[in-house]
C-alpha cells in the first residue's frame, strides 16, 4: 500500500493506493488519527483502493472517531464499486460522508 498526502485549498487529502488489510492497514493507522486531528478538514482518496478488509474498516472508523471529538471533518472519496459494496452491508456507508471523486469532497467543504 501507498499512501501520499497534498494540500488542496482547506483540505489534507490523503490518497491510498492498493490493499488496505490487516498487513497494511497498521501503516495507514500510524499516520491518519494524527492527520485528521490537526487539520480541518482531510480528505480519504480511496480511488486507488481494490480491497478494503475489516482492519482496513476499522483504522477508517478509528479517523472518523477522532474527526468528531476534535471537531473536524473526515470524507471519504472515490470507492471502487468492490469497496463501496463492503462499505453498504457493513453500515460503515451510513458513518462517513462518501464522496464520488476529490473534487466533488473538496466542493462539499465550502
Amino acid at each position: 500500500m501507498e499512501i501520499s498526502e497534498e494540500i488542496k485549498g482547506a483540505a489534507l487529502i490523503v490518497s491510498v493506493a492498493g490493499r488496505l488489510d490487516s498487513n497494511t492497514a497498521p501503516q495507514l493507522e500510524s499516520t491518519l488519527p494524527e492527520r485528521i486531528e490537526s487539520n480541518a478538514a482531510t480528505i480519504v482518496d480511496l480511488s486507488q483502493v481494490s480491497y478494503v478488509s475489516s482492519a482496513g474498516l476499522r483504522i477508517l472508523l478509528k479517523g472518523a472517531k477522532v474527526a468528531k471529538a476534535s471537531g473536524n471533518r473526515l470524507i471519504l472519496s472515490g470507492l471502487a464499486a468492490s469497496v463501496r459494496e463492503v462499505f453498504d452491508i457493513s453500515g460503515f456507508s451510513s458513518i462517513f460522508a462518501i464522496e464520488p471523486d476529490v473534487d466533488a469532497a473538496l466542493a462539499s467543504i465550502g
